[in-house]
């Protein structure tokens, strides 16, 4: 009755995944974190659980985090485990994770939405102490799209633990919340009934039951509203009013039978049997597999009996004794079919599955009486959560097949990898050695320059930076003068003046031209500096092709070993908890349907006294 709203649960999850302030509004720029929202947006809480996990364990993993496009979204990432795990009913794992962010360095509304995740955690535990505890913790700038619910998350712990007056004080001011509409009002109303303000809760509850709303939660919690309304009137002998609330439940809602029961037994004791007919009369024509459906069918022609027309009831007590004797068949068909395994096998139907509305699907299968009673089952909340978690783990071995099959996959591509690539290293290699001794050369040529270079500006050293035309002449210029020297021509010495002059030449372009030249020469080796830089990052682009080459093929086999036999052994554990889960969900529903088939024999043998009666009733009449 007290439940947690769960409207919007999926959106507040999100909103609270993305960075508080500016970048809060914006994507995050981590492509794998945007692949575990994307499976969050779609409610695949394994799958974004598996994606960040993995994500968040490599960026602790790298040489410099700080550089990973995860690092600005870290904290957000973290919470966002825990709020997955929260939402995949991990509950002591999302605990654990949630703590983490609570006792770490995170901002304020981070901190405090993560106390509100916890509580919420806690009191889904059944331990409203420490969820109200967790709630305490929120303090200073708190979440505008968890601030309402927090102060709903209270007043539902103060309800679970017999605090109906702090609730009232909580619950007053979540009146005017569009998005919590519907819920407080009917909160509000049930605690100023527990309170002992019977009036101020009938009031509240009627205004319950008549607000605006287009989504079925809102609908349905408006139908309850009026249900408990029209349940508190008719205690109270106020059969006209609690009438009127009736009359707006939904005949299509889930609170429908109910009503449509109520109604008529508000009609039936204000003595207003031809009006109780009505709704009794809609309610004996529905699918005969809730209990309001098997009163109805007895007190419509009870009604019949009230207003002397025996023997219309007398056909409606006959026509409810052969209803409950063909349930009673149904129920110990599907009890028969269960105790075979014929129930797990529909629930692990896939294609059932795939669709929203799977449990209405699989009532309604030809020849499944496993499944019949689904709908009625799911209404027991031990039943629900014995379901869920088969479901659960049937989903986890599927994934562990898979997984089982990927390794397969992996092999079969490792072998491709290196029939491919073994032909063609030991070429590449010898190519690759070639060119590295090349590179080598090339790069204590330029380190030898650029040493030269340096020591020029210290010790100018102007020959060093002659031409090879000047080098050339220079040589020549040695080479007469060498002739000359052993000549004995009478011209030698005019021959040598000129020489002289020539030398002096080109003495003075080296010597004039010295700062120039050296300038070009540091242009130029920053020239090659910058094709050194490219030769460089080609070598080592090679290198890193080469290394990822030999890493796609080399080193799996082990890790993938490793890999088969963990996923072996938790495929073997999985099909042992399937089994064993199997049996308690086999159980639950075992029972629940025993006491279903005591109640229809126990209204099966009312309607069997009650049709000799109204039969010996309308033949006393026919008589007179």
């Amino acid at each position: 009755m007290f439940r947690l709203r769960t409207i919007r649960s999926l959106l507040i999850a999100v909103a609270t995944l993305l960075p508080v302030g500016s970048a809060a509004s914006a994507e995050p720029e981590d492509p794998y974190f945007g692949e575990a929202l994307f499976h969050a947006y779609q409610q695949h809480f394994f799958e974004a659980l598996e994606r960040l996990d993995t994500e968040i364990g490599q960026h602790y993993g790298v040489d410099e985090p700080e550089r990973d496009s995860l690092h600005p979204y870290i904290d957000h990432a973290e919470f966002s485990v825990g709020d997955f795990e929260l939402n995949y009913r991990m509950h002591n794992r999302a605990g654990r994770a949630i703590r983490a962010i609570l006792e770490g360095k995170v901002e304020e509304p981070v901190r405090n939405e993560a106390a509100f995740r916890l509580a919420k955690i806690h009191f889904q535990k059944d331990q409203p102490e420490e969820a109200l505890r967790a709630l305490d913790g929120i303090s200073g700038r708190v979440p505008e799209e968890i601030r309402d619910d927090a102060d709903f998350l209270r007043a539902n712990i103060y309800l679970a633990t017999n605090r109906p007056s702090d609730a009232v004080d909580v619950l007053r001011g979540l009146q005017d919340s569009e998005d919590l509409k519907g819920f407080s009002r009917y909160n509000f109303g049930i605690a100023l009934l527990q309170d002992g303000r019977s009036e101020e809760a009938i009031r509240e509850l009627d205004r319950a039951g008549q607000v605006t709303a287009a989504d079925p939660a809102t609908l349905a919690i408006r139908d309850k509203s009026n249900l408990v309304l029209g349940t508190l009137l008719s205690e109270a002998s106020a059969f006209g009013p609690a009438q009127l609330s009736l009359d707006r439940v939904r005949l299509d809602g889930p609170f429908s039978n109910q009503a449509l029961l109520r109604a008529g037994w508000a009609e039936a004791s204000a003595e207003n049997f031809e009006r109780a007919l009505v709704p009794w009369s809609i309610l004996a024509q529905r699918e005969p597999t809730d209990a309001a459906v098997y009163e109805a069918m007895l007190a419509l022609p009870y009604a019949y009996s009230q207003l002397n027309v025996h023997g219309r009831a007398a056909v409606l007590y006959e026509q409810a004794v052969e209803t409950f004797g063909d349930e009673l068949d149904k129920v110990d068909a599907s009890i028969e079919s269960i105790q075979i395994g014929g129930f797990l096998e529909a629930l692990a139907r896939e294609e059932i599955r795939q669709d929203k509305d799977w449990v209405v699907r699989l009532r309604s299968l030809p020849e499944a009486p496993e499944t019949f009673y689904l709908l009625s089952l799911m209404a027991s909340n031990d039943f629900q959560t014995s379901l869920q978690n088969y479901l659960d783990l049937e989903d986890l071995r599927s994934k562990l097949v898979s997984w089982q099959r990927s390794l397969d996959s992996f092999e079969d591509i490792i072998r491709l990898r290196h029939a491919y690539y073994e032909p063609l290293l030991p070429e590449i290699d010898r190519q690759f050695r070639k060119l590295d001794a090349q590179v080598r050369l090339r790069q204590e040529q330029r380190k030898y320059i650029d040493q030269k270079l340096q020591h020029m500006l210290i010790v100018p050293s102007p020959d060093a930076l002659a031409t090879s035309e000047e080098r050339q002449i220079e040589a020549r210029i040695e080479q007469l003068e060498s002739g000359l020297r052993k000549s004995n021509d009478p011209t030698a010495e005019v021959l040598q003046r000129r020489i002289d002059r020539l030398s002096g030449v080109l003495s003075w372009d080296v010597e004039t031209q010295y700062h120039k030249r050296l300038t070009e020469a540091h242009e130029h080796l920053r020239e090659l500096n910058e094709d050194m830089e490219t030769l460089t990052a080609q070598y080592d682009a090679f290198v890193r092709a080469r290394q990822a080459a030999t890493h796609s093929y080399v080193g799996y086999e082990i890790p993938i070993n490793r890999l088969r036999v963990r996923v072996a052994e938790a495929l073997e554990r999985m099909e042992r908890l399937i089994a064993q889960q199997g049996r308690v969900l086999e159980t639950v529903a075992i029972n629940e349907l025993t006491g279903r088939r005591e109640h229809l024999e126990a209204y099966q043998n009312q309607a069997r006294f009650a049709f000799a009666d109204s039969y010996d009733r309308a033949a006393k009449a026919q008589v007179r």
